[in-house]
């Protein structure tokens, strides 16, 4: 099975990934900032106290492994291109160890207009963004860009309002405003991340995830 290289694994999204991750059998190396967060016991994982913003504690993560999921993001006080600047440091590593595909999150916000097709309320949430998070929504566009001009295999999972209700198991892959709801829960979305580590259907595409 692929080993997986895991930043952003000490988020919601992240600890829900690594569970299920690592429950079928995935070896995994992890970057955190505070090793105490993971309380996670397993013999598959490797975890590296760290920032996605130093080049050298991201090449411990990604060396070795097949695959890097990038789940980390913005929280209070974070620098204005911290997606941004991870990812680069990121896909550098990727050159270097020989890593040829990422999966990455972002929100809804991000825009996606060669499949898009967003109805009022979605302009109306990407207005609101524009607003009141204008950092986080460049920083979204911009870490896209840095995947588009990679030359690597990328795909960015998008996902609308993020609830810690239970998993269904049931959920839609489209787009924003095409077969598409306003929120999912954090295990499904995890689930649908993991899925993409052998899944090659949405390489170089933003597939929004929802219930």
């Amino acid at each position: 099975m692929k080993k997986i290289a895991l930043f952003g694994a000490t988020g919601q999204t992240g600890q829900k990934f690594l569970k299920i991750a690592l429950e079928k059998g995935y070896s995994v190396k992890a970057l955190a900032r505070d090793k105490s967060k993971l309380n996670n016991q397993s013999p598959l994982l490797t975890v590296f106290e760290g920032n996605v913003l130093n080049a050298q504690d991201v090449n411990k993560v990604v060396e070795d492994c097949d695959i890097v999921v990038s789940l980390f993001g913005h929280v209070k006080g974070s620098p204005e291109l911290l997606q941004t600047n991870g990812t680069k440091n990121i896909i550098n590593s990727m050159l270097e160890f020989n890593v040829d595909k990422i999966i990455s999150l972002s929100g809804g916000g991000l825009p996606y207009p060669e499949k898009d097709k967003p109805k009022f309320v979605d302009k109306l949430i990407r207005t609101i963004m524009k607003i009141a998070v204008p950092k986080v929504l460049n920083d979204a566009i911009a870490h896209a860009d840095v995947l588009k001009a990679s030359g690597k295999k990328w795909v960015i999972v998008r996902a609308p309002r993020l609830t810690n209700e239970a998993k269904t198991g049931r959920y839609r892959i489209g787009w924003v405003g095409v077969n598409a709801s306003t929120k999912i829960n954090r295990y499904d979305l995890a689930d649908f991340i993991l899925s993409q580590v052998e899944d090659e259907d949405f390489n170089f595409q933003m597939p929004f995830v929802s219930l």
